[in-house]
């Protein structure tokens, strides 16, 4: 069997890259971004006032005058006007800085009548007070976006201060999650005391999206050798990734792994040392398509969906790692087998500022419930078999 690792890289290398399109802004948030990201003029493109108030010459103030007659009110928008010497400008945060002035002096701090603003006794300022420099963000060409990151709503922000009203991004993949079984039933549907209802799809497609890969669709296909060819091929026509749950392992009624041989899905490997996930599969379609097939197992299912598809998707869409992340175990754990151990945790913060993973032991990979709550898991090394509390762990959130 391929160890963990040896099995993610397998994967990670077999994927290929996703397609690129344009988009338009207000649909890019959550999209994986395909283009540099140039500043088209400096930030901000003004000296720009920050506060509300009245701008005047600091060297009138500074020589002793206090009393401004108001030249003109300026509001943001408007164009810079040009300051006279002794007067001042009403001014409005957000307003370009007018010509010959070089200070704010904000509203709370003058007093207004007849036209004339006087700035209050004792009243200290400095040379361009309140004045947010042109260019003191950033200047016009720096890269302000590279390729490979997801864009997050405060990143169409800064697209659209760039003036760009569409992005190239990758191309969602269309995904069909696939369960099989006999004994499967939707809810909502008549249940008899031997079936069980269905959970596995739903909950991977929720995953996918959460993680940004909405293109999705679920499908239920009984454990019968003919329609499975016939459904599965159907798939593949459509679909860049497969992912199916079920009839993956070693019985007579796990039929999967044959039949997607017969559709011309190659095996690049079956079976992981790991646990829960053991009878894992993956392979890639005759015209590239990603197969993974998951064991039916729920608690299974789900870690080997973020585990090794999740990823998978990241790597084809060009997503930039995220810097790994880790948590000390909040107690002792042993775990015997000789196999690499992914145990869901629920997080807790330490006195010192520490994230903590309390261990949360299912009831066997079926033991879907006991989820709820966690944050995700840790992976235990199959080297070891005793981890006492304070080691520290590499933690995968759902």
């Amino acid at each position: 069997m391929l160890t963990t690792a040896e099995a993610g890289n397998a994967i990670l290398s077999a994927m290929p890259a996703a397609k690129t399109e344009a988009v338009a802004l207000e649909k890019a948030s959550g999209r994986v971004l395909q283009q540099s990201v140039v500043a088209e003029r400096d930030q901000p493109p003004f000296d720009r006032v920050t506060m509300d108030g009245i701008a005047l010459s600091f060297a009138d103030f500074d020589n002793g005058t206090c009393r401004f007659p108001i030249q003109a009110m300026q509001a943001a928008g408007d164009p810079a006007l040009t300051l006279d010497a002794g007067m001042c400008i009403e001014i409005m945060t957000g307003a370009s800085l007018p010509t010959g002035a070089d200070c704010i002096v904000p509203v709370e701090r003058i007093c207004l009548k007849d036209n004339v603003a006087t700035v209050e006794k004792d009243y200290t300022t400095a040379l361009r007070q309140f004045v947010h420099a042109r260019g003191s963000d950033h200047l016009q060409g720096t890269e302000l976006l590279r390729p490979g990151m997801r864009i997050s709503p405060m990143d169409v922000a800064i697209i659209a201060s760039c003036g760009l009203s569409k992005v190239v991004v990758s191309k969602l993949p269309t995904i069909r999650v696939i369960s099989t079984g006999n004994e499967l039933v939707a809810a909502g549907e008549p249940i008899e005391a031997h079936q069980i209802r269905m959970s596995n799809g739903p909950a991977m497609v929720a995953m996918l999206e959460q993680h940004g890969y909405t293109n999705c669709a679920h499908d239920h296909i009984v454990d019968e050798p003919a329609l499975l060819q016939q459904r599965i091929a159907e798939h593949l026509d459509v679909a860049n990734v497969l992912i199916l749950s079920g009839g993956v392992s070693m019985g007579k009624a796990d039929y999967v792994p044959e039949v997607l041989g017969e559709l011309g899905v190659d095996v690049i490997f079956h079976k992981v040392s790991q646990r829960p996930g053991k009878p894992m599969w993956f392979g890639m379609g005759p015209n590239g398509q990603a197969v993974f097939a998951l064991p039916g197992n729920p608690v299974s299912a789900l870690v080997c969906c973020r585990q090794y598809v999740v990823p998978a998707l990241h790597r084809a869409a060009g997503l930039r790692d995220a810097p790994p992340e880790f948590a000390s175990l909040a107690q002792d754990v042993t775990f015997n087998a000789r196999l690499t151990y992914f145990l869901p945790v629920k997080l807790i913060s330490g006195v010192g500022g520490q994230t903590l993973a309390m261990p949360v032991h299912t009831n066997t990979s079926g033991d879907f419930a006991a989820l709820t709550g966690t944050a995700g898991y840790i992976e235990l090394a199959l080297e070891q078999s005793n981890f006492p509390a304070g080691s520290g762990a590499r933690l995968r959130r759902w």
